[in-house]
């Protein structure tokens, strides 16, 4: 399997690359809109053909490029299932996971960040990776305020869904804001301020807590978002210019 982590810069979002090596077919987990050159470019370089775009969630800070990508190089939408997005053209489940070639990404719901939200599990050889969405971040986790959000449901998603992993299984967050790249659920059990050691109570307390200003771009990357990155008319003049003019709104 061929493996890129790359990221954006203005959000801090990481989007994952799995090559197939075999059928040279690819998926991209979280595309941004604004780094969808820099991830051709590097299809291009791999000598692969882009299979699927796949999202954790509906995000809040940035636009996908899943429908721009899907016009440019016919590439399919996958996505969670219960969104039920007349856009997706593949909805993943825990009991419908996605297969590229030799690639299989398992999905794992881990709702609480937002209520429809998804991890994936990939197992190569004896390495296995879980891709956490915002569900789960280094030494951190997702906000519960906004898009039914809840501190109660993501406590119970990070320990019976992922804490419930094997220790060595590494972590791979959608964002990171002090450029860290990958943990392990043993790590983040032992260390996480959030979430290791902590009772439910104590995490409510802290999420309650927060005060965090809302993403920038919430008002109009969420309905965005909705229908798999489609430029609404009101999008800034910034981000509008890099739609295709036959996706917009």
């Amino acid at each position: 399997m061929l493996f890129r982590q790359l990221f954006d810069e203005e959000s801090f979002t990481y989007t994952y690359l799995f090559g197939c090596a075999e059928t040279g077919q690819a998926v991209l987990l979280d595309p941004v809109l604004e780094t969808m050159d820099r991830d051709l470019r590097v299809l291009q370089a791999l000598n692969l053909r882009l299979a699927y775009t796949l999202e954790t969630h509906i995000h809040a800070d940035h636009v996908t490029s899943a429908r721009k990508l899907k016009a440019q190089t016919g590439s399919r939408i996958a996505g969670p299932a219960m969104d039920a997005l007349p856009c997706i053209d593949f909805g993943v489940a825990e009991d419908r996971p996605l297969t590229v070639g030799t690639i299989t990404l398992r999905p794992l719901f881990t709702p609480g960040h937002t209520d429809t939200h998804h991890s994936y599990l990939l197992t190569e050889g004896d390495t296995q990776r879980v891709f956490t969405g915002d569900a789960l971040l280094i030494d951190g986790c997702g906000r519960t305020d906004f898009q039914n959000g809840d501190s109660v449901t993501l406590y119970r998603s990070v320990h019976e869904k992922l804490f419930a992993l094997p220790n060595e299984t590494l972590i791979y967050p959608a964002h990171d804001y002090q450029q860290r790249h990958v943990s392990s659920i043993a790590q983040e059990k032992a260390r996480n301020p959030r979430l290791g050691g902590k009772s439910m109570g104590e995490f409510q307390e802290i999420m309650a807590n927060l005060k965090l200003p809302y993403p920038k771009k919430m008002g109009y990357a969420v309905p965005a978002n909705q229908d798999c990155g489609k430029c609404p008319a009101d999008l800034p003049e910034t981000i509008r210019r890099l739609c295709d003019p036959s996706l917009q709104g």
